[in-house]
């Protein structure tokens, strides 16, 4: 069962919540981070990014970067832009993007459920990313990335959180990208309690989301600190979101070159194994799975897998598995997405536009659309062991950094 529990957080006052949240630090790149954070004195980015405080030369990866984190974070408590919470809570987090809402208990969740498979992954993590976000945590001594994880849905525990929601929050504004955000405070410690124990009795796992990395390094870094660990760093700051309300999106593919094809010749070859459709210039946005969009030389087709092109187990019915087989590897000589340098993700949330100009920028040779991981299929993937190919699952909207920090070094 799920051992979770409640946190002193470091959070924002009231009136700075909207200037201090800010995206999460593994979507922006420096120069975007440095122009959102441009002018605002208050945004998070100054800690997840803290690059964009320091000479452009500097290696984003170096000590300095990790230095300027913490002295960044500790100014930001000497100016009381930021408060410690003075007893143990959870929160309630929602985010409403365009009419839809999920709200998610925020609390710090157990490393040895991580490390017993109690909270289920379903994604490989890359060394170089762990060490990055290791490194940021043990310097700072706090977590900033908050992991997104799903449970299957609770009818009690669901009852209990919509009735906390019924108070007035402490935070509720709505970002520049218009998402609304807000935050409720449970400080009762009968409620506490009882969220607590619900959790412990009646949901057996939980599972990564969002944030396998952030999962990952937390892991780490309480085995780095061997007998330092401190209690809090037996925790990470999680926010468990009930399935119903989740929704995921497409993560589609770009590819720099068409691996000595022809665009005629390419479409041949796969035709071997789909079924082509010419679209003309209008974006195919895929509507059942194992259909995909492709974008070539200026048009846009429909391919519809053909029978013997996938197999029945979780993995073999990814349409991320059957594009992978059939045409980044078998045609395009892509083996390993991960290490690849020749391809590219988009995330949906981005519109297929995004793939239709950065093809016609010849910046990309190819792309492709696909139709989005269903939460069932992930869950059927992480009970089983396995892991889904990398860049499989986009999920929106997306917490904000800043809001609800765990500390660790205490």
């Amino acid at each position: 069962m799920s051992v979770i529990k409640p946190f002193k957080a470091l959070r924002p006052q009231a009136q700075l919540a909207k200037q201090v949240a800010s995206r999460p630090y593994d979507v922006l790149n420096s120069n975007e981070a440095k122009t959102e954070a441009q002018g605002n004195h208050y945004s998070f980015l100054h800690i997840t990014k803290s690059e964009i405080d320091l000479p452009e030369s500097t290696d984003i990866h170096s000590q300095a970067v990790y230095d300027k984190a913490k002295e960044n974070l500790q100014a930001f408590i000497k100016r009381d832009v930021l408060f410690k919470e003075n007893k143990e809570c959870y929160y309630i987090y929602r985010l409403t993007m365009n009419g839809r809402s999920q709200a998610g208990l925020v609390c710090v969740s157990s490393v040895d459920d991580y490390e017993n498979n109690v909270i289920k992954k379903h994604e490989f993590t890359r060394p170089e990313k762990e060490l990055d976000r290791i490194n940021h945590m043990k310097t700072i001594g706090a977590q900033t990335g908050n992991v997104f994880l799903a449970y299957r849905d609770v009818e009690a525990v669901n009852d209990l959180l919509s009735n906390c929601m019924s108070k007035n929050p402490v935070y509720n504004f709505t970002s520049d990208d218009g998402i609304e955000h807000t935050i409720w405070l449970i400080s009762d410690d009968k409620i506490v309690n009882s969220i607590t124990q619900l959790f412990a009795t009646e949901v057996p796992a939980t599972y990564i989301a969002d944030g396998h990395h952030r999962a990952a390094s937390a892991a780490k870094v309480r085995q780095a600190m061997g007998s330092k660990a401190t209690p809090a760093s037996n925790y990470f700051l999680t926010t468990l979101f009930p399935a119903s309300q989740l929704h995921i999106m497409d993560y589609n593919r770009l590819v720099k070159d068409l691996n000595g094809f022809t665009p005629d010749t390419l479409l041949q070859k796969i035709e071997a194994d789909f079924t082509v459709e010419n679209k003309g210039s209008e974006p195919v946005k895929p509507t059942a799975l194992h259909q995909f969009g492709m974008y070539l030389a200026g048009t846009w087709y429909l391919l519809t897998a053909k029978e013997g092109t996938y197999t029945n187990d979780p993995i073999g019915l990814l349409d991320v598995t059957i594009l992978q087989n059939n045409i980044l590897h078998k045609l395009l000589g892509i083996k390993d997405v991960r290490t690849d340098s020749r391809i590219d993700f988009v995330g949906g949330i981005r519109g297929l536009q995004a793939l239709q100009q950065r093809v016609n920028s010849g910046e990309m040779a190819v792309a492709f659309s696909l139709y989005p991981v269903s939460l069932e299929q992930l869950f059927d993937i992480a009970d089983s062991g396995e892991v889904m190919p990398p860049k499989s699952t986009w999920f929106e909207p997306k917490l904000r950094d800043g809001l609800l920090t765990h500390l660790i070094d205490e």
